[in-house]
This record gives structure tokens, C-alpha cells and sequence, in this order.
């Protein structure tokens, strides 16, 4: 990348930055206790699966800070995650009891979908702050009723959509702030991921260590599955398949970047070709937009090249933007030989998963108590937007959103 690129980068970031400060809204000052100066922030993992684990893992990456317990209904998720924490640490069945502990400050929630929405309650009721992984909730209610109780508590919840501290989706927001791309009324999203390598061998369960039961929480009671236990996301009692699994972390950033929080309509379709799950495992999604624009998605199980990524189609030019890079490709310039497209005018590769910064700026703002990147607010639109899909693709017709009563007709 070139000097005056670097220079041209560093410039948006340096703005962003600024505007966001700017915008940052002081947070009630309540807490279990309260911090110090020089105190480390004491951390609790509320459900400490792969997903959690590697995210509790970036916590020990920011200073000041430190994993004082962790809890799962499944004993080697909990010793696996211990690994992670501070010396003399502690192991928990029941999440409510380390709730119940004043010496900690805030928790990573990293459970499935369907305990998303209890979990947050009662660490709120506890005083406790959250990082809390998308999507937040569970259905369309859920979200309406989490947004209210983090909005009457005063507490500091990051949500995981952590493409907003991520530096290239920050510098995509502001190149279509600043309007180079033209007039957007297409933007493509997708995601690939190929789970016939993944589910091939699944880790056997070993079902004396497991507690089913708490496990299942708010769901139906059922019979073990180690299928549900593994892959619950698939699953309508424990998760929405993949539109909340993939496309809320993208139509966050659509909605970030378009200024529209919520669809007109949806409308999708999806298959279950090649495995047993209630969810598609091939979907296709079409949403359209306030402000004249429309958004497609697709996804599937059964390949990974390309993964995924965005494309903001605009009459000036095209943003294309994933997790490993931005370009900018300019209409109306000669294409390069060989390809459908000209140079990028702006091309940044990523330096790191952002998900680190994500980390650091919840635990800057559990200090500070200013709002975070990702607050439940913008949680809630991503993931309603998802669900607004899924019930598009239950009833097998077009929906539509109404803003004014919270509800799809």
C-alpha cells in the first residue's frame, strides 16, 4: 500500500475515531463495585464452549483485566476454559452462582442462542456488565425486552458484531459516508462455509459430565442429541440457522453503512440438501431497505471458497469488503486484462481479527462507562433483521416489517 493510501487510511480512522467519542453516550455509574483506577476488571465466562474459549482467550490479550470463573453445564467445556483464566480461578455448574459474586465486574456470554436472553437479565439484575455474543436473542420479542432491561439498568453490554471495531469497516463506513461510491441500491452479502469437512468426526459427548437438562433450559424438554449439543444452532428450539448464525454479522454492517436499521419486506427461500438439521442448509435471502436500496444473501454448507464478504454496489463504484480486506473499484475506468474489473483505487488488507479491538473497547467502556461500538440497540437490529428472514422463510411467502408496531405482516 502506498504512502498517500496509508495517509488516506489513517485520516479516516483518526475521524472515526473522533465521531465516535463524540457520539458516546455516559453510562450510570452503579456497580457490584466499583474500579479503581489501577484495579484489573474481574471477568466470568457464562457458557464457555469453542466459541466463548477463544473470545475469553482476546481478554487476555488486553491489560487489566483478568477470567476469575467460568461455568458451563458441560464439565470438560469448563476445565478446557480454566486453562484460560487467572490462578485460582473457579469452575461453575450454575451460572446464577457466580452471579451471585460481588468481586466480579462483568461476563462474557458465550452460551447458545436460546440462554442468551436469561443470561443477560439475571447479570444485569446482579449489576454485572456483558459482552455478549450475536446474535442476541432468540426471537423478535426477546430482543424488545433485553433492549428495555440494559436500557433501565444503566450496565455496559457489548454485543458481538465486532465488525464495528474492526479499522477497515470503520474506513468502509466512511467512504460511504463521504459518498464516493455514488447512488447504492444493490448490496450483495454472502457466506460459504463448508461444514462436510467439519461435522465428519464429531467430538464424542460424554453424557455423565453433561447436565441435559440445564443444558435445555427454556426449550422443550427432549432427548439427548449429541447432533443438537454440537451443532444447536441449526436447531429452531436453540438457534435460527444460518441467517442469525452468518448473515447478522453482515447486515450489521449493511444497516451500519446504509443508515437503516430495519427491512420493508423480506422474502427467503432454503433447503435442507445434505444434512438432517430443521434449519436450510442453502439459503437465499432478499430485503428491501428504506432509503431505496436492496439487499441479497446467500449461504451454504457444503463449500468454503470465497467465504464471506459484502459488495456496495454504487453508480460510482463498487466496495468490496470481508474480513481479510477492502477495495474500492471505480466505474468508468479501463478494465485490467483478464478480469470484469479495473485496479482498486483503494485496496487495505486487515491487520488482525478485529474481535481483539471489539474486546478492548468493552473493557475500556466497562471502565469508562461510555456506550460501546456494538451496543444491544444495534445487537437487536442485526438479529431481528435475521429473524425477520426466518420468518419469511417458515411461512414460505414475502413479509413484511411494520416499524411502528415491532411485529411481521
Amino acid at each position: 500500500m502506498s504512502n498517500k493510501s496509508d495517509l488516506s487510511r489513517r485520516d479516516f480512522l483518526r475521524d472515526a475515531t473522533a465521531g465516535a467519542a463524540g457520539a458516546a453516550v455516559l453510562s450510570g455509574l452503579a456497580s457490584s463495585r466499583v474500579l479503581g483506577a489501577n484495579d484489573r476488571i474481574r471477568v466470568a465466562v457464562l457458557g464457555s464452549g469453542g466459541r466463548a474459549q477463544y473470545v475469553g482467550g482476546l481478554f487476555n490479550h488486553v491489560p487489566s483485566n483478568e477470567i476469575v470463573a467460568v461455568c458451563d453445564v458441560y464439565r470438560p467445556h469448563r476445565e478446557e476454559a480454566l486453562k484460560l483464566a487467572a490462578p485460582g480461578a473457579k469452575t461453575y455448574l450454575d451460572y446464577r452462582e457466580v452471579l451471585d459474586r460481588k468481586d466480579i465486574d462483568a461476563v462474557l456470554i458465550g452460551s447458545p442462542d436460546h440462554w442468551h436472553k436469561q443470561m443477560l437479565l439475571d447479570a444485569l439484575r446482579a449489576g454485572k456488565d456483558a459482552y455478549l455474543e450475536k446474535p442476541i436473542m432468540h426471537s423478535i420479542e426477546e430482543g424488545v425486552e433485553m433492549v428495555r432491561a440494559v436500557e433501565e439498568s444503566k450496565r455496559v453490554v457489548q454485543t458481538g458484531t465486532q465488525q464495528r471495531s474492526w479499522e477497515h469497516y470503520i474506513l468502509g463506513k466512511h467512504l460511504v459516508d463521504s459518498g464516493k461510491l455514488g447512488r447504492i441500491i444493490y448490496v450483495h452479502t454472502y457466506w460459504y462455509q463448508n461444514y462436510l469437512e467439519w461435522t465428519g468426526t464429531p467430538s464424542p459427548v460424554d453424557t455423565a459430565e453433561l447436565d441435559w437438562k440445564k443444558w435445555l433450559g427454556s426449550a422443550p424438554d427432549q432427548p439427548f442429541s449429541a447432533d443438537k449439543f454440537h451443532l444447536w444452532r441449526h436447531y429452531w428450539d436453540f438457534g435460527g440457522g444460518i441467517l442469525t448464525d452468518l448473515l447478522t454479522h453482515w447486515i450489521d454492517v449493511i444497516q451500519w453503512y446504509m443508515g437503516q436499521p430495519a427491512p420493508l419486506t423480506a422474502t427467503t427461500t432454503g433447503r435442507t440438501y445434505l444434512f438432517k438439521w430443521e434449519a436450510p442448509d442453502a439459503v437465499t435471502s432478499t430485503f428491501e431497505f428504506p432509503g431505496d436500496f436492496m439487499v441479497t444473501f446467500t449461504g451454504a454448507y457444503n463449500s468454503s471458497i470465497d467465504d464471506g464478504g459484502i459488495e456496495f454496489h454504487g453508480s460510482e463504484a463498487t466496495l468490496k469488503i470481508d474480513r481479510a480486506h477492502l477495495a474500492v473499484y471505480p466505474e468508468g475506468r479501463e478494465w485490467v486484462p483478464g478480469t470484469n474489473a479495473p485496479e482498486p483505487e483503494i485496496f487495505v488488507r486487515s491487520e488482525h481479527d478485529g474481535t481483539l479491538d471489539h474486546v478492548r473497547n468493552f473493557l475500556e467502556c466497562v471502565r469508562s462507562r461510555k456506550t460501546p461500538n456494538a451496543p444491544i440497540q444495534v445487537g437487536n437490529e442485526a438479529a431481528r433483521t435475521s429473524w425477520i428472514g426466518d420468518i419469511a422463510l417458515k411461512r414460505g411467502t414475502k413479509v413484511s416489517w411494520d416499524a411502528s408496531s415491532g411485529r411481521v405482516v
